[in-house]
């Protein structure tokens, strides 16, 4: 028994499920666009944390999604960003969740160096409004530092170079933290490399270098894209080391030359920058040492001679004590008869004194202070009772005085003065109070006049910080601090608002290697 197809049904079709329609489409898409070459504007820019790339490349006609795996992104001489003109060669291929057609990308290079010239120009400008490139934000580099920071790869000509130069002119110690120096990551090694550095304390177990050089060889205007990147030079613009540039040729210049302390022309030129020539050094202290000694036997032999010609105004030895030593003469013969003749008086004076002392005169004064000494007790009771006698009568004249109706009488008297003078003092009280109430009312109306409100109320307004002080110019104010403004009749807040130029996170720094450790 046969069957017959519904009406309207295609039994030469053949039935695709929607997995195998993708599929079949994914296919014939690689198969036809295996290679392509795409320019366009890049758009919608983002990286991702596993490290691949996803944009957009756009004309004025249509836009179409680009993915960079992660392996490709590493090789790429330059960081994609938004706004860039570039010429993507790759694949087609469709995406089958969403059903969605992109370019896988193999190669990317900008499309042609005028446009990566437009934009560093554009990024030079910005930067440069910001004050990262002004000659008064420049550290001066110290003449003999004891320890240099290298920031470069740690393969290839260019550390050879410096290290060499250092060890020709004055060997100094080295730590070289190893970056990329081109291609995807670079910009943030380097820039993490400065900010590492800069973190590493005095005094620590790994010393703190004194100078910093960034260093890479030639290339072209790809090839040194990194020192270009705003990490980079934010990064330079930052250190509180000083720090020289050295990258490329001396023909090369990217936007790090402008932030650093110092620019060098190459690599090796950057290490004669960074250290005097020891023997240059050593023949310049040995001049020195010379002309001090030549000079300090000049001095000697002038101040030599002057000693001698003040030595021949002086007078004579003989003639400065020869009266010295006849008055001795003189004197030293005097001593004896001075030492008798005095002698002799206190010999006088003690014998007038001892004829002072006999027994018989000593007996008779005591018994005189005795005979005194009698007399004065004899009369020293009725001096007592006289004197109590006195005082009794003075004790009986005052306390007739305390009678009850005298010391009435005193009360009321007293009570009518206090009366009196309360009467008197009520209007003088109220005659001050209004005096000081009228100079009170006067000085209220000065202030309201001087009051910065009578301002507000016209329409001006008084910014505050955080702290509540005023603040009365824009460059104490940074982005995003919180703000109030005083008007007439209250408070507002606000939040500051600017450029930001915060730069992307950085990786975390590696840990630096010395010269020891890395040959």
């Amino acid at each position: 028994m046969s069957t017959t197809p519904a009406a309207g049904a295609a039994p030469n079709v053949p039935e695709y499920s929607v997995g195998e329609l993708t599929a079949a489409v994914k296919r014939t898409l690689e198969g036809t666009f295996d290679h392509v070459r795409v320019r366009g504007e890049i758009t919608e820019f983002m990286a991702a944390r596993s490290g691949h790339l996803y944009l957009c490349l756009k004309d004025d006609a249509a836009k179409i999604k680009a993915v960079v795996w992660k392996g490709t992104a590493g090789r790429l001489s330059f960081r994609p960003e938004d706004g860039l003109e570039v010429v993507a060669t790759g694949k087609l291929t469709n995406y089958g969740p969403r059903s969605e057609y992109q370019l896988v990308v193999e190669t990317m290079e900008p499309a042609g160096a005028g446009a990566l010239m437009a934009l560093l120009e554009e990024r030079r400008r910005k930067l440069a409004a910001e004050g990262l490139f002004d000659d008064a934000r420049k550290q001066p580099i110290p003449y003999l530092p004891r320890v240099i920071g290298v920031v470069t790869s740690p393969t290839g000509a260019v550390i050879r170079d410096i290290l060499h130069r250092l060890a020709d002119r004055f060997p100094r110690h080295v730590l070289v933290w190893p970056v990329l120096v081109q291609g995807q990551g670079a910009a943030e090694q380097v820039a993490a490399a400065i900010d590492g550095f800069n973190a590493i304390a005095p005094g620590g177990p790994v010393p703190r270098p004194d100078v910093l050089i960034v260093a890479r060889g030639g290339g072209s205007l790809e090839d040194l894209w990194a020192f270009n990147e705003e990490v980079v030079v934010r990064a330079a613009a930052a250190s509180r080391i000083p720090l020289i540039s050295a990258v490329g040729h001396e023909t090369d210049t990217t936007l790090i030359d402008h932030a650093a302390d110092r620019r060098a022309p190459t690599p090796t030129a950057a290490a004669e920058i960074a250290v005097p020539v020891r023997e240059e050094l050593l023949d310049r202290l040995a001049g020195l040492g010379q002309r001090h000694r030549q000079a300090a036997r000049r001095l000697l032999q002038e101040r030599r001679t002057g000693l001698a010609a003040a030595a021949r105004a002086l007078p004579g030895l003989t003639d400065i004590l020869g009266m010295r030593q006849q008055r001795f003469d003189e004197l030293a013969e005097r001593l004896p008869r001075a030492l008798l003749a005095n002698t002799n008086a206190h010999r006088h004076g003690l014998a007038d004194a001892a004829g002072g002392l006999r027994p018989a005169l000593l007996r008779g004064r005591a018994a005189e202070a005795g005979r005194s000494l009698e007399q004065a007790a004899g009369r020293l009771p009725r001096a007592l009772r006289a004197g109590i006698q006195a005082h009794d009568r003075q004790l009986a004249g005052a306390a007739a005085g305390l009678r009850p109706a005298l010391i009435e009488r005193r009360m009321a008297e007293a009570a009518r003065l206090v009366d009196e003078r309360a009467a008197r003092l009520a209007p003088a009280v109220a005659r001050v109070a209004a005096q000081k109430e009228r100079e009170f009312q006067q000085a209220g109306r000065v202030l309201e006049s001087l009051s910065y409100h009578n301002v507000l109320k016209r329409g001006f307004a008084v910014v505050r910080d955080g702290g509540d002080r005023p603040v009365t110019s824009s460059r104490a104010v940074t982005p995003g601090e919180p703000l109030s403004v005083e008007f007439a009749d209250g408070r507002a807040g606000v939040v500051a608002v600017g450029d930001g130029g915060a730069r992307r996170p950085a990786p975390r720094p590696k840990p630096p290697r010395s010269q020891g450790d890395l040959f």
